[in-house]
């Protein structure tokens, strides 16, 4: 025989370049076919050169090859094989293997360059260090060689599901933004490495100074240390980071990932989706935490109805059912309307939890009602927009002090948990537990933050305070400052939703501060912001949200002459008008079953009267409020 029938040689990894622009642009997949022996997929290499990307943003990912040249492929084939190229049946190009691998570049066609890189690869152990104490440090790695093609860790994927959706599918373990795909690792790790030339990309979180860097893999060589370097402790400076809103992780892959991001508090949400139900086996009404103490996960729930809106409750001792209600694509196919989100919130106080309105104010039926009876202690901003910043606003405006969580609604592999993440601050003298993280939450001792870490204070009082003023108001000090691992342009001093101070850099920056006089002339509140160029327009993660980077602190409030408040009858009307809304829906389109059919869960004998509840209270709230005020309606 002139060769072995079958291959008995590993993969080699082959460039596949289509030469004709339209061809490149293409997103269709390749294809790659071998006759006698075997090829992996085809994937599409990044478009940068090597230092364009080491130039990059370094440890948070890169923008997605969305065409399909260049792409790499593995083989392992005889010299005899024919490696042919196909798109959606056609063949591009083919080639006999025997000449690739001798010619090292071949043109299989006018359409197609195959090239081997193959340099020999050695199996490594890596391990990451944390600068200052010298041990291994939790993090998220990516290895590469210089034409971008991925070495995981072994366990680990170079591609999460092949670059496909992830919802409620290979979610843990390993995270993809835009390109890269990294591995969380508990410090240490191992498996192949090419030889020569490899490029690493290393980060935890946003206190830590990303690592994007080339080593030199040498023949033989079967170690490799990387060092991490924390540039803040925002723990030492009683501030202490967590997730508002995470789904589908287990508890112990949260806890791993939450160290790989350097993220204190997981709050891992069950929940339903028509007929599944998701971390059912997760919840054990406590807490699970290193044994340091430092990172912890809690198990509790996010509750849904696709009209009325969406809740999360926090801190849950008993779960509280049913979790969503009223049919897909929340509940059951063919559900009623069982729970008003008002019940969720008040079964949760019972138990000590807190009570977090997600992605304010999606969707919009009860929110409103929430706000209006005093259910919600915070309300949770998952994307940056001019929408979102404005129904926050909204509400403060007219008399609500509504603490501000950031959280990432994580659900898929392309989203790291606490890319989106809330800073609490907790007294120096009181220990950092759950409790005390939900206790200051509530209290408005909060910043939402997508990567830059921001300081703000009035007359010396941090966020969540309220600033006692003469009754004709006066002038207070701002100071604002925000730093970050990744690129700002805007920090910007909000007073009632206006900007009053501001500080810019247009090419981007990692530090920006400021310091202003702002006149007070009644009752109103304070907040400090930034994000990209003009605040509004901010730069994009590659997450697959593409949410903007920012960060945002709760307000601090500003009484004058006695009490805080504020009121906007505008905004008092559209609240009544949702309430009203609201109620229409359950009285005359919600899926309700024949009253005496059924004993309900709450065991009233008039359902409608127990849904309808909450939305009169909230009516009744809001009257009080305007005739209060004597504001004519």
């Amino acid at each position: 025989m002139d060769e072995e029938p079958i291959c008995r040689e590993g993969t080699r990894e082959v460039i596949i370049t289509l030469p004709r622009e339209e061809d490149a642009r293409e997103s269709a997949a390749l294809e790659v076919e071998v006759d006698r022996g075997v090829a992996t997929y085809p994937y599409p290499l990044p478009e940068d050169t090597a230092e364009d990307f080491l130039d990059g943003r370094k440890g948070w990912g890169e923008a997605q090859n969305e065409g399909s040249s260049p792409s790499y492929v593995e083989i392992a084939a005889n010299p005899s094989a024919i490696v042919q190229v196909k798109r959606d049946g056609e063949v591009l190009g083919e080639a006999r293997w025997s000449e690739v691998r001798e010619q090292g570049c071949v043109e299989a066609s006018p359409r197609v360059q195959l090239e081997v890189v193959e340099r020999g690869r050695n199996w490594v152990h890596t391990k990451v260090i944390d600068d200052a104490t010298g041990k291994p440090v939790p993090c998220r790695v990516h290895f590469r060689s210089p034409e971008g093609i991925p070495y995981a860790p072994h366990g680990h994927h170079a591609h999460v599901n092949s670059n496909m959706g992830t919802w409620h599918f290979d979610v843990g373990g390993d995270v993809r933004l835009g390109q890269i795909t990294y591995a969380y690792i508990d410090g240490t790790c191992q498996g192949w490495l090419p030889r020569g030339e490899v490029i690493v990309d290393v980060a935890r979180g946003y206190e830590y100074e990303p690592l994007r860097t080339k080593v030199e893999i040498e023949p033989g060589q079967r170690t490799l240390e990387l060092r991490l370097k924390r540039w803040r402790q925002m723990n030492e400076e009683g501030w202490y980071s967590g997730d508002s809103h995470v789904h589908f992780l287990s508890a112990q892959g949260s806890l791993t990932e939450a160290q790989g991001e350097d993220l204190n508090v997981v709050n891992l949400l069950q929940s339903q989706w028509g007929g599944l139900f998701t971390n059912t086996e997760e919840f054990t009404g406590g807490e699970m935490a290193t044994d340091n103490g430092d990172y912890i996960v809690y198990v509790s729930q996010e509750n849904r109805q696709h009209f009325l809106g969406h809740l999360i409750l926090m801190g849950l001792k008993e779960p509280v059912m049913p979790w969503c209600s009223d049919g897909p694509g929340e509940a059951e196919l063919g559900g009623t309307l069982e729970v008003p989100m008002a019940e969720w919130a008040d079964r949760c106080r019972e138990q000590g939890g807190s009570v977090v309105i997600p992605d304010l104010p999606s969707p919009n039926g009860e929110p409103a009602s929430l706000i209006a009876t005093g259910r919600a202690d915070a309300v949770e901003m998952l994307r940056h927009g001019t929408y979102m910043h404005g129904e926050y606003y909204r509400y403060l405006n007219c008399g609500y002090k509504l603490p501000l969580v950031g959280g990432t609604d994580k659900m898929s592999s392309d989203v790291p948990v606490g890319i989106y993440r809330t800073y609490v601050q907790i007294p120096k003298d009181e220990p950092f537990t759950y409790d005390n993280w939900c206790k200051y939450m509530a209290a408005g001792r909060t910043f939402h933050s997508g990567g830059p870490l921001i300081r703000f204070s009035v007359d010396g009082h941090e966020v969540g305070a309220t600033v006692q003023l003469p009754g004709n108001g006066g002038t207070v000090e701002v100071l604002a400052e925000a730093e970050s691992v990744v690129p700002i342009h805007t920090l910007e001093v909000v007073q009632e939703g206006r900007v009053v101070a501001s500080a810019e850099e247009t090419k981007g920056t990692r530090k920006l501060s400021l310091k202003a006089e702002v006149k007070v002339e009644g009752h109103s509140w304070l907040a400090a912001r930034c994000s990209g160029p003009g605040y509004e327009q901010s730069v994009p993660h590659f997450d697959g949200w593409g949410r903007g980077i920012m960060a945002h602190t709760s307000p601090v409030y500003l009484a004058c002459g006695g009490e805080w408040w504020m009121f906007n009858q505008e905004t008092a009307q559209y609240m009544l008008t949702l309430v009203d809304g609201s109620l229409h829906y359950i009285r005359h389109n919600s899926r309700l079953h024949l009253r005496g059919d059924i004993t309900h869960h709450h065991g009233e004998e008039d359902h409608l009267a127990y849904l309808e509840r909450p939305f009169l209270q909230a009516q009744e709230a809001i009257h009080r409020r305007i005739h209060q005020l004597g504001v004519p309606h």
